[in-house]
């Protein structure tokens, strides 16, 4: 067994996933296989943008936290990879949702699908994605994991539109905010952590203990994100720095530098993100502006204290490979601001 490091000490990103990449290595294989299967179409349109996005580098994060914890938990047999595959498939429906709705031009460094093929295909392939992933679930017949991932799905959808309607609005508050980000992305995370001890059919304190990992862990990663988009690089983020800025979106540094910032300062946010009047020098000064409020590192303050929540929930856990690299991935996903 190797030693524990915390979290926080963990500052290569590579590093703090290798472990769950090395134990999950041979049935993701399997999940690679199945997503190739369950992607084809008679209608030629389908698989030909979805894989443009299933093909285009993704960490598949969500369905390693399936396969992680089915295994922790002593679970024997093949279904849990069908049930990470759904997972997957849940996960990049939502991406072309996500790309229409926040009208995105790029994905992963790559032209959105909804660039190349129009938002109505991305739309109804996503649907199509969403489906494939409730056959599979099906095809399992584990009725617990079907409730948890479909009440992931509903709570997801949610958060979309709660989203929709923050947009542009400096109104957000931080707690508003994080509402979103709990639904619109610690769903899906929370969901792919439990429905693995569920397919083992653990004890309800696991369960909760899972939920609290994927929960905890979901945000810490959407804060970091957050962070990213005003102090990241495009290579290391998937996408242009300062796109959520040109989409107008209230993120965390954006809610902390509107409030700590004098009037001046808010007359800028509001013309910028409120109005989306983006002139030339806008990203620049913006950036300037969270710097200047501490907002990045407030931002990343928030992050590490739900990955603290993460790693305490997983404590409950005998000592196991499983255990020590799914801390480590928290460790991964707060480390990629740095």
């Amino acid at each position: 067994m190797g030693v524990v490091v915390r979290f926080e000490e963990a500052r290569d990103p590579k590093q703090g996933l290798q472990p769950l990449l090395d134990l999950v290595r041979d049935d993701m294989e399997g999940i690679n296989r199945l997503i190739l299967d369950r992607a084809v179409s008679d209608v030629e349109m389908i698989p030909e943008l979805a894989h443009h996005l299933i093909d285009s580098g993704g960490k598949r994060l969500r369905p390693m936290l399936t396969l992680a914890t089915a295994k922790m938990t002593g679970f024997e047999g093949n279904e849990h990879i069908r049930v990470a595959a759904a997972v997957e498939f849940m996960h990049t429906a939502t991406l072309l949702h996500d790309d229409v709705v926040d009208e995105s031009d790029y994905r992963r460094g790559k032209l959105a699908a909804r660039t190349i093929w129009g938002n109505q295909a991305s739309v109804l392939v996503g649907d199509f994605l969403l489906g494939q992933a409730f056959r599979m679930l099906v095809d399992v017949g584990n009725l617990q994991v079907l409730r948890i991932l479909s009440n992931a799905a509903a709570v997801i959808a949610e958060g979309e539109v709660m989203q929709l309607s923050a947009a542009k609005n400096l109104a957000t508050t931080e707690d508003e905010y994080l509402s979103i980000v709990n639904a619109k992305t610690a769903a899906l995370f929370l969901g792919a952590a439990e429905s693995g001890a569920a397919l083992a059919e653990r004890p309800a304190e696991e369960l909760a203990a899972l939920r609290s990992y994927g929960k905890n862990l979901g945000i810490a990663f959407q804060l970091i994100d957050d962070a990213l988009d005003y102090s990241g690089d495009s290579k290391n983020l998937g996408k242009a720095v300062g796109d959520d800025f040109r989409e107008g979106k209230v993120t965390l540094p954006v809610i902390l530098a509107f409030r700590r910032g004098n009037q001046e300062e808010r007359y800028f946010w509001s013309r910028t993100i409120g109005d989306g009047k983006i002139e030339d020098g806008d990203l620049e000064r913006a950036v300037s502006l969270i710097q200047q409020h501490g907002a990045i590192e407030a931002t990343v303050d928030r992050a590490k204290s739900y990955g603290t929540i993460a790693w305490d929930a997983m404590e409950i856990f005998s000592g196991s490979p499983q255990k020590e690299a799914l801390q480590a991935v928290i460790g991964f996903c707060i480390s990629r601001a740095h």
